[in-house]
């Protein structure tokens, strides 16, 4: 059972949740009864909220509160009291938790990825719902088991799994579209695919000293890095009129956590081209990360 409260709008069905719900319970073997709160809210509700529990003073795509100290493979056990005072007696199931997503993010997120709202908000609530049954990404194998409760959930009711290339060039075109290029006007978006499944956008940022400029490429990567993501499948680079491959910084930069990182480059809105970083840098400097991604 999902408790739904919208505070704005939103096209997604509440059958969709609780779809989306009875597919992860299934595919974890879960029978007991369990119920949950969804809300559904906006940028500016989500960051009081951040920043009230968080102490995270900035708007975020999901939140999840689980009410129970549970493990992917320790769920419910009768011999535990929290367990047992996770019991509501009014609905009859085991209470998992609170989740709150912000429409706005997800509407953001959506288009810079190229698929629909209905795809990205089933995204944010499964990972919020993995979060209420114990998973976690913590560490790489944290993120990993996640990453495949995740999929296999998402797999069952919509058949998609992580974004494919056509997804990844149309998130880098998106992207684009945030350039500060006053000075060459030379758009560049850039979209990361994480061994996690997320995709980490960026653009081309000048400065009129000119060698601070930061390219949409390495952009991708420190976002990605800030955020705990350091094992990284593919990326897609996008410009306007010439293919966009990436300059010498960039790939060394992204040599030292990905040697052979696919890269796929698209240019005029439909041309595009696909080939292996260890090909546009056959001598890098190496680093421990090699050994790592082989």
């Amino acid at each position: 059972m999902i408790m739904i409260e919208r505070q704005v709008g939103c096209s997604v069905p509440d059958e969709v949740f609780q779809q989306a719900a009875a597919a992860c319970f299934l595919s974890m073997g879960i029978s007991r009864p369990c119920a949950l709160s969804l809300l559904l809210t906006d940028n500016a509700r989500i960051r009081d909220i951040n920043h009230t529990w968080r102490g995270m003073d900035q708007a975020t795509d999901v939140l999840s509160f689980p009410s129970l100290s549970l493990a992917p493979d320790r769920l419910f056990n009768q011999d535990d009291p929290a367990s047992l005072e996770a019991w509501d007696s009014e609905t009859g199931a085991f209470y998992l938790g609170d989740i709150i997503i912000s429409v706005d993010k997800a509407q953001e997120q959506s288009a810079q990825l190229g698929h629909g709202l209905r795809r990205e908000m089933l995204y944010l609530f499964v990972h919020g719902l993995c979060h209420l049954l114990g998973f976690d990404h913590e560490t790489r194998e944290d993120q990993l088991h996640m990453r495949k409760q995740e999929e296999l959930t998402l797999q069952a009711v919509t058949g998609e799994l992580t974004p494919d290339d056509d997804q990844l060039l149309q998130a880098a075109r998106a992207a684009r579209a945030q350039a500060y290029v006053p000075y060459s006007n030379y758009r560049v978006g850039a979209a990361l695919l994480c061994e996690d499944g997320r995709v980490f956008t960026g653009c081309n940022v000048e400065n009129i000293s000119y060698g601070l400029t930061n390219c949409a490429e390495r952009t991708a990567v420190f976002k990605a890095v800030s955020e705990g993501a350091q094992r990284f499948e593919a990326i897609a680079i996008a410009a306007d009129q010439t293919a966009p491959w990436p300059c010498g910084a960039c790939r060394q930069v992204m040599s030292e956590f990905a040697p052979k990182l696919r890269v796929l480059v698209t240019w005029d809105g439909e041309q595009s081209e696909m080939t292996s970083l260890d090909r546009l840098l056959p001598h890098s400097f190496l680093s421990f990360q090699e050994d790592r991604n082989g």
